[in-house]
């Protein structure tokens, strides 16, 4: 008779072994029960037959999580990233030592009983009432397996990996009637696929694919029968057994596993012998995951790619929905990113620009008519180290960059000029343009309530004091000349600028649009990505057609499915001939202007801007061809440097102008893109620019003297600068946001 407790009643172990007979004889058929012999095991939880058949009867697998191969548009490898680091192979593709060895270990009678091993439980049940405790577990490999799936639905969050994993009969019963309906529907073979392909092996590796890998750079299929019976070990305890962190007792572990592939006579003891006296071998590979590990300096494209995903509602309704999937991985994702370009790109940034300057700078090349990312560099490397970040400068704030981006200075011209001649305005259009002046009284705004300069306080000033007009329209650009732009600006009013901005997709870094000011719209004071003004600039190169930007060319899941993309939308934001005379102002912008030193040579036509914003802090170059265009920024992340007396890449720099560094960057970068490329030429239209013999005098001496960007290095700069205001005020782009440039990334400096 069995014993009772002092209560009368059957002890804790006599009712599991009760429990356990009566679900037997009811058929429905439990194991995999490692119970304790006292303790509390919440038999009422699933304790009844009843219960058993509540439980839900189809267990839903979710994909395995996969890593995910980011390519350039060539097919070469940019990065891989993942979650769980796992490559899903065939039972044909993982060696026969293996698939012996692990049932060997984890359930030698795998073949012989079903979902359930009576025996096992038996012995299990016996051995842990001997012990008093849970000596011995009796799961199956299907148990196992079907454990797995509920870890990896889990995911990362630690909630739901704990329930899980819990130690409870519930839990245990759960994992048994899910084991008898994949018994029924995969068999034995799927099953230990499934498993050998979700179970964990240690040091980041999930599957014995990417487990082979990691400690023999090698294919499961290749295993070797010593190799095979290592990894069969570890899945018991991936940190005790350990081969990198303690290989006596993984070597240890290992014999265990070949001796009872020997005793169940999987192998002979003869081979067992020899496999026990081999070195362990390790030829260990470093999990290399993230945009951390990308090639040719495209870690911040590799995080943008990462970005659109994780935001664009094609990949999901959610972000939630989203970030399950790239999670899950497995995508096989082709990019837009020319290598040739992001080479060019990189070594440009790399000749120009140190990592540890006070200043950095960010490079973006963008296709003409298609809209598609080809480079994306800058000179903080991708990373966590010193002089490192992970803060992408080309791109807004929702895509990872910085808060606000960055005042554009006068390459924000343009646009101005754009809108002027959509309004009728001739391309011969002289504005008295003093040398100072203050802000118009008024001006006209979208809304029908005017700015006002109020007291005409708001003063703005040229580079210096010789430009002193009055000027026609392609003097002005050449010579970036502030009042001439405010003049048209009061000229046309705010609207015509704000519609143009919006068609060429124009806001702020934090993704409000742009302030109706003009300081911002004709200075460029406002903050905005390197990304958006490549895009809109080759709106220019497009003959006036703006497409928004790519960068993901297809995606293919697992399984060779095609997942949808998102497209570039193209729209026309100006007539032809608009975009055809700006190409021609901007022409001799690198000609004979400001950009002299970013001309392109060979015959190449480029146009371009320069810009550069109150007290120093930003300078641009932002440029095209009639194929490609190309933002250049130069600054402090932090907004907090100036940029006069400044060592930048290794060279003296008294005072910075868009056209003396990131000029020198574009050309750069740009030559080295286009190599090879066709040299296809612009549109251009006859700009009448007549002119009295005192205009030319006054022309060859401030072309002469100018300080601006065109300026020989080593001489005196002047004061101002090209697109300040210059005086100090922040109208010229000081703050691009109406002050708060010291928390540009919340605190989290670059």
């Amino acid at each position: 008779m069995a014993k009772t407790r002092s209560g009368g009643g059957l002890t804790r172990t006599q009712q599991a072994a009760k429990f356990l007979g009566v679900s037997v004889l009811s058929g429905a058929v439990l194991a995999g029960i490692a119970l304790p012999a006292a303790g509390a095991l919440g038999l009422a939880a699933k304790g009844t037959v009843e219960g058993f058949d509540t439980i839900p009867a189809n267990l839903k697998r979710p994909p395995l999580s996969q890593r995910t191969t980011i390519l350039d548009s060539q097919g070469g490898k940019i990065a891989t990233v993942f979650s769980r680091d796992r490559t899903v192979v065939d039972l044909k593709d993982i060696s026969p030592y293996m698939q012996k060895a692990i049932v060997a270990i984890e359930d030698n009678r795998y073949y012989e009983h079903g979902a359930v091993d009576m025996k096992g439980i038996l012995r299990a049940l016996n051995r842990n009432v001997q012990s008093g405790g849970t000596a011995q577990g009796a799961s199956t490999l299907t148990q196992q397996y079907v454990k797995n799936v509920f870890v990896e639905e889990a995911g990362d969050d630690p909630d739901k990996v704990a329930q899980a994993t819990q130690q409870t009969l519930g839990r245990k019963i759960r994992e048994l009637k899910y084991a008898i309906q994949v018994e029924q529907e995969l068999g034995k073979k799927k099953i230990l696929e499934n498993y050998l392909n979700i179970t964990f092996f240690g040091q980041q590796a999930y599957g014995v694919e990417a487990a082979s890998q990691r400690y023999f750079s090698k294919r499961a299929k290749d295993l070797k029968l010593e190799e095979a019976a290592l990894l069969a070990g570890l899945v018991q305890s991936p940190t005790r057994y350990d081969p990198v962190n303690d290989s006596a007792e993984a070597t240890k572990r290992r014999n265990i596993v070949l001796q009872r592939m020997a005793d169940i006579r999987e192998i002979s003891p003869a081979e067992a012998a020899r496999a026990k006296a081999a070195p362990l071998k390790l030829k260990v590979s470093k999990p290399k995951n993230g945009c951390i590990t990308a090639v040719s300096g495209a870690g911040f494209f590799c995080d943008y790619v990462r970005e659109i995903f994780l935001n664009d509602p094609v990949f999901g309704k959610t972000k939630e929905d989203r970030a399950k999937v790239w999670n899950q991985g497995g995508l096989t994702v082709r990019t837009t990113l020319d290598p040739k370009a992001q080479q060019s790109t990189q070594a440009s940034i790399k000749d120009h620009v140190y990592k540890s300057d006070k200043v950095a700078t960010a490079v973006t090349l963008v296709e003409p008519g298609t809209g598609k990312v080809l480079a994306m560099g800058q000179s903080k490397p991708y990373g966590f180290g010193n002089n490192e970040t992970q803060i992408n400068y080309s791109v807004d704030k929702n895509m990872g960059g910085s808060n606000f981006g960055f005042p554009t200075g006068s390459t924000f011209k343009p646009f101005l000029t754009a809108a002027a001649l959509e309004e009728g305005k001739p391309p011969t259009q002289v504005y008295p343009s003093p040398y100072q002046m203050p802000y118009p009284a008024r001006i006209e705004t979208c809304s029908g309530k005017p700015w006002v300069n109020i007291g005409m306080k708001q003063k703005l000033e040229n580079e210096n004091e010789k430009e002193n007009g009055p000027y026609p329209l392609r003097k002005a650009m050449n010579m970036s000349v502030n009042t001439y732009f405010v003049q048209m600006l009061e000229d046309i009013g705010m609207c015509p600028v704000v519609k143009m901005t919006d068609k060429l997709g124009l806001i702020q870094g934090h993704g409000k649009k742009l302030n109706e000011e003009p300081s911002t719209l004709t200075l460029g004071s406002n903050g905005i990505s390197p990304l958006r003004m490549a895009s809109a600039y080759a709106a220019f190169a497009n003959r006036g057609t703006y497409c928004t930007p790519i960068a993901i060319e297809s995606i293919t899941a697992p399984g060779k499915k095609s997942l949808p993309v998102p497209k570039t939308s193209c729209t026309a934001a100006m007539a032809e001939q608009t975009a055809d005379t700006v190409n021609t102002l901007l022409s001799g912008v690198v000609d004979s202007g400001t950009g002299q030193q970013a001309g392109l040579k060979d015959g190449r036509d480029n146009a371009g801007k320069t810009g550069t914003t109150d007290a120093r802090k930003n300078a641009w170059f932002v440029g095209y061809t009639p194929n490609l265009s190309g933002a250049v920024w130069v600054g402090s992340p932090s907004q907090q440097v100036k940029m006069e007396n400044i060592t930048i890449g290794g060279k003296y720099e008294a005072k910075v102008f868009g056209g003396q560094v990131p000029g020198p960057i574009w050309k750069d970068a740009m030559t080295g893109a286009l190599d090879g490329k066709g040299s296809p030429q612009f549109k251009t239209v006859d700009i009448p620019e007549p002119e009295t013999d005192k205009d030319k005098g006054k022309n060859r001496d401030r072309d002469k003297n100018r300080p601006g960007d065109n300026k020989p290095p080593g001489q005196d700069p002047g004061n101002g600068n090209d697109g300040g205001d210059g005086n100090g005020n922040g109208n010229g782009g000081d703050d691009g946001n109406g002050g708060g440039w010291g928390d540009i990334f919340g605190g989290d400096g670059p």
